[in-house]
């Protein structure tokens, strides 16, 4: 091929997305820090699939308009900031083929040119050695290698090349990732992406597996929001009923083989019933993504009746304070807030992420209006903050991202809603702690910008940190990590200890944050910790350090134990 048209172009991004979606679990396992929180794979994936939605079931021959949308996609589904930074990437790529009916190979080259320009300006500190210089040094080289009577397929022969040269490379501009012998994750995810981009190419469509990416055991038990469901939260997501009548092979379904298809919604639902009875299946399933199971289905025969039922508004309901969760009062209680959008807008408002609910409770006493569900493993999508924001319903909104990996997310949401009438800030909290630092500045009336600045500041006086479990063995600057013990992280995931027992890296993670500055020590216990566990760390800690305050809380957050703030 000399060229591309938009349809063809719609082709190369689905097959780049799907191929993403068949080996991101392994993408999850190259995680340097051996902590339950190896999302980047899945962070992309979502992200990308959030793209493929918007394009699947257009049909504009223009390059323009579908590069547009699937940018659009991505904007609204980015979560944690491989994701977010993967969004940036196709936003410069449609920003590159601006007006293009068509794309030649050099069009092509240009557009990832102007990708990873993009994407290096979304970053306030790009860092060489991930998924920035893959993007930048395959494009680049790209652009150099391509020739007149380059092909469409040659040219994403080039690119693929490249950007593995690029992957190989990067442990050598990262040395923590020599150190733990890995390769960037971000950076490999794109290159699942371009790989499926180019088996498109070729005529070579990458379609979903059949059955699930069979994902390493500590990404199976990670509990990942809009990935999987855990025995606690069957009751989320919507409850799936079909009835599914079987169709031949002429009409161009696929054979059925109850086997496979029973395990294809077994691993992505709970709850499964299924039932077949000649050429007719029954099914109802517990699913976070109810679309994935009829998309599935469908492939088999055509639907005789559907039905979707919304769980997750049960859960919505109880985290806001809502008694009444049948149909009618749900009806009433979603015209209050359509009543709501129609009322002027209130000054100012917070939002805050959080996960657990000790720690939802602490953030409502703090003023926070609105809460995102959401934490080191279950990273909020812009869509989410832009839902936040728009029920906040406020002039000046604070936005409390309480982890790294959010913040770009947040931000991204900040800078589509505001506008004339509304102005949402980042905070940029990095960890829960800072959060609340962060949220005790907060004043209903006042002067908002000096208020912000306020907020910025009052991060800087907390020292944080945390303890979680190890997911595998390793060596990370010079100490030796053991699977199943526990790991004192500080900021930034300095390990500072290794050990059997929480309680004891508890200890050891104090010992490194308190100096003689600190005046208060807060400790917020996980799901994990027994009373028992919460009233001895408050006597030991009390008994370590005299002259500090300390304050030990029930957090009830998954995958950490304790949550530690020193100020």
């Amino acid at each position: 091929m000399r060229t591309i048209d938009g349809q063809q172009l719609k082709q190369l991004l689905m097959s780049g997305a799907n191929n993403l979606y068949n080996c991101y679990p392994e993408i999850d396992q190259l995680n340097v820090f051996p902590v339950p929180d190896g999302d980047t794979g899945m962070n992309m994936n979502l992200t990308c699939t959030s793209g493929v939605k918007e394009i699947q079931n257009r049909n504009e021959e223009s390059c323009a308009i579908i590069a547009g949308a699937y940018s659009k996609g991505l904007l609204m589904g980015a979560r944690g900031n491989s994701g977010v930074i993967t969004s940036q990437i196709f936003r410069g790529f449609a920003q590159g083929m601006d007006g293009k009916e068509k794309l030649t190979t050099a069009d092509l080259a240009a557009a990832f040119v102007k990708g990873s320009e993009v994407a290096y300006k979304a970053v306030m500190r790009p860092v060489e050695g991930t998924i920035l210089t893959v993007i930048r040094e395959s494009a680049a080289a790209l652009k150099e290698r391509i020739k007149k009577d380059t092909t469409i397929e040659g040219a994403f022969d080039i690119l693929v090349e490249e950007a593995d040269k690029s992957l190989q490379h990067t442990p050598e501009l990262l040395p923590i990732l020599k150190e733990v012998g890995v390769v960037d994750s971000g950076g490999a995810g794109l290159l699942a992406i371009l790989r499926g981009m180019k088996e498109a190419a070729h005529g070579k469509m990458v379609e979903r597996s059949d059955l699930a990416p069979n994902a390493p055991a500590a990404s199976i038990a990670s509990p990942y929001a809009g990935a999987k469901l855990s025995e606690d939260e069957e009751g989320y997501g919507y409850c799936t009923q079909f009835i599914l009548r079987l169709g031949k092979s002429e009409d161009g379904k696929r054979p059925f083989v109850e086997k496979r298809f029973k395990n294809f919604l077994a691993t992505h639902g709970k709850s499964l019933v299924l039932v077949v009875d000649d050429d007719i299946v029954k099914v109802h399933v517990h699913t976070l993504s109810p679309g994935t199971m009829l998309n599935y289905a469908q492939n088999f025969g055509e639907f005789v009746t559907i039905v979707i039922e919304n769980m997750s508004e049960e859960h919505d309901n109880i985290s806001h304070g809502y008694i009444a969760t049948d149909m009618e009062s749900n009806l009433s209680r979603k015209a209050k807030e359509k009543e709501l959008e129609n009322q002027p807008l209130k000054e100012a408002a917070m939002i805050a992420v959080s996960s657990g609910e000790g720690i939802d409770q602490m953030f409502k006493e703090l003023g926070v209006d609105v809460l995102v569900s959401g934490g080191q493993t279950m990273n909020p999508s812009t869509q989410d903050f832009l839902d936040a924001i728009k029920k906040a319903h406020a002039k000046n909104i604070f936005v409390f991202p309480n982890n790294s990996n959010i913040v770009m997310a947040a931000s991204q949401a900040c800078e589509v809603a505001s506008g004339d009438e509304i102005k949402a800030r980042v905070v940029p909290s990095k960890t829960i702690l800072q959060g609340f630092a962060g949220a005790m500045q907060f004043l209903p009336e006042g002067n908002y910008d000096e208020m912000f600045e306020a907020m910025k500041g009052a991060l800087k006086t907390v020292a944080s940190g945390s303890v979680t479990y190890a997911i595998k063995d390793t060596d990370i600057e010079g100490l030796h990590i053991t699977k199943g013990h526990y790991m004192a992280m500080k900021e930034e995931k300095a390990i500072v200890g290794c050990l059997a027992n929480k309680m004891d890296a508890l200890y050891v993670l104090c010992h490194s944050l308190v100096n003689s500055d600190t005046y208060l020590l807060t400790v917020l216990c996980g799901e994990d910790v027994k009373e028992e566990e919460m009233e001895e760390a408050k006597r030991a800690l009390s008994e370590a350090y005299p002259e500090v305050e300390v304050d030990v809380k029930m957090g009830k957050q998954p995958v950490y134990s304790f949550l530690v703030g020193a100020e």
